[in-house]
């Protein structure tokens, strides 16, 4: 894991060296263990270096295929790239390198864009092309990685996090009103917008080639996406649990392979346990990390967000070396300068927990397993659902949905709040944003199932991306790699096609009995 950033001067203006090394400088806190630049006339390109697989000089980056061509800035881990290589070496490529971005480089040379279909991991990463004078960018299917880009005049400025493209001196930063509105919607962003104007998150499973001389950018076009969906024809019980057993388990161990420790966050649930369970049959006494709350002061439900006790059984049963952040009044606070820096701007509300317990990890590992996404694939919310499954049609169940995900102010009051700049954000519709999310929907929607997968896709698009951005943001604040087994290829196209009475039965609680 590591931070990418970049200049592409679509004029064919020279790229500011010192510039470059700005912007990289912005993101040092991604890649502590190296950095790297290519300036090639108009393009310029900085890497900053968190090494996992291959610690040797030979996993440095920008890295470029043998012949010269391509030239490549990586962030994230391919997972299977050891058969990815596998299949290249037999179509005649030599490797220098033991890691996953040299895979990942000679498998865009050698497929272009439809190597992406061929990825199973977390990534974003940008390309150029010497011959064809062209910049390649993309992200992963599930935006688990980062990646921020902006156009300031005929200057395209990219970077795994926004305060790369602020140390740009094209860029001056302002607020972007109608994402405010957004924002205090939704208290996250369902459009590629961000609280800065004119910078946008590039979105998860597209991919953008970008030519010199053009004066506009194209569209990112898409290459993937979330296809919830009730199967023709459901098998027995039995049999998805064996799958999914199998899945899971290939999924977790495919993330073990690391040349640093591997540890794993611990909270106490079903998520985070049962890849506990799988890690530590491969790694003895891996270690485990927990977050929780003092409780002198605590009281009612306060007292039930504290899992320490029940991690605590966990590790006992798993043999993990575990260690723990106890938070205390007052915590939340003296992190907010520090927190605010990292995350650049707010999404799914507080969040400062994770970034204690990222402090914590770091200084026993460089790579953590998280148990983020399971809920998303797996319906782990179901009171959430129910209050738009029985609909007559779809814009019955917008209008229902709607309603529940206006999270911070509700409509009737939103004009009062944004009464100063209200002449500025009025033509801004946040149901249509919402509607919006559903680029395609199914053309006949016709009972309870139906309208749950919508919401699983609603979820997965919106709230479960908001949680990768900040998992991601607080992660490498400390240099710290996260890694999420749920979201592994095979794993969520299993779960897409699995009926939703199965997951709302807890299909992987069950997996987790058979765990423990």
């Amino acid at each position: 894991m590591c931070g990418i950033t970049g200049i592409f001067n679509l004029n064919g203006e020279p790229v500011s060296v010192v510039t470059l090394h700005k912007m990289t400088d912005a993101i040092a806190h991604r890649g502590p263990d190296g950095e790297g630049f290519f300036v090639d006339s108009y393009v310029g390109i900085g890497h900053r270096r968190l090494a996992i697989i291959d610690l040797s000089a030979a996993a440095h980056q920008p890295m470029t295929t043998i012949d010269g061509r391509f030239v490549l800035a990586y962030n994230g881990e391919v997972y299977n790239f050891q058969e990815l290589r596998i299949e290249l070496e037999a179509l005649g490529y030599h490797f220098r390198s033991r890691t996953d971005s040299e895979v990942v480089l000679n498998a865009f040379a050698e497929w272009g864009e439809k190597a992406l279909d061929r990825f199973n991991g977390m990534f974003a990463f940008a390309v150029w092309d010497k011959k064809e004078h062209s910049l390649f960018l993309a992200r992963d299917r599930y935006g688990i990685k980062p990646l921020y880009y902006s156009l300031q005049g005929q200057k395209l400025l990219f970077g795994s996090e926004i305060k790369a493209i602020l140390a740009h001196s094209a860029y001056t930063a302002s607020i972007d009103r109608e994402a405010l509105l957004e924002y205090f919607t939704f208290q996250n962003f369902f459009t590629n917008k961000t609280l800065f104007q004119d910078i946008h998150i590039f979105p998860a499973g597209h991919w953008m080639r970008i030519e010199l001389g053009q004066n506009t950018l194209p569209q990112p076009t898409q290459y993937w996406d979330y296809n919830f969906q009730e199967p023709e024809q459901a098998a027995d019980e039995a049999e998805y649990i064996e799958e999914l057993d199998r899945l899971f388990r290939q999924a977790v161990n495919h993330q073990l392979v690391s040349d640093v420790d591997v540890g794993s966050y611990l909270s106490g649930g079903m998520d985070s346990g049962s890849i506990t369970a799988i890690a530590a049959t491969q790694l003895p006494y891996i270690k485990t990390f927990t977050c929780g709350f003092d409780l002198s002061s605590a009281s009612g439900l306060e007292l039930h967000f504290d899992e320490r006790q029940r991690a605590e059984a966990m590790s006992y049963k798993f043999k993990t070396e575990h260690y723990e952040m106890v938070l205390k009044a007052g915590d939340m606070e003296r992190v907010l300068p520090k927190l605010t820096w990292h995350l650049e701007e707010p999404r799914v509300g507080q969040s400062y927990p994770n970034f204690y317990v990222s402090q914590l990890a770091s200084k026993f590992v460089k790579v953590v397993l998280a148990g983020t996404g399971g809920d998303e694939i797996f319906a782990g919310y179901p009171w959430r659902y129910y209050r738009a499954a029985v609909n007559d049609h779809f814009e019955q169940y917008i209008d229902k949905y709607y309603k529940f995900w206006v999270r911070l102010i509700p409509n009737r009051t939103i004009q009062k709040v944004f009464h100063p700049i209200w002449s500025e954000v009025q033509h801004v519709w946040t149901r249509d944003i919402f509607e919006n999310v559903f680029s395609t929907h199914a053309p006949l929607l016709t009972k309870p199932e139906d309208y749950i997968n919508h919401s699983l896709y609603f979820e997965a698009k919106t709230f479960l991306h908001g949680l990768l951005v900040v998992e991601d943001k607080l992660s490498m604040a400390h240099g710290l790699e996260t890694r999420i087994p749920f979201l592994d290829n095979d794993l969520v196209d299993f779960a897409m096609r699995t009926p939703v009475g199965m997951k709302l039965g807890n299909l992987n609680e069950i997996l987790v009995l058979r765990l423990s």
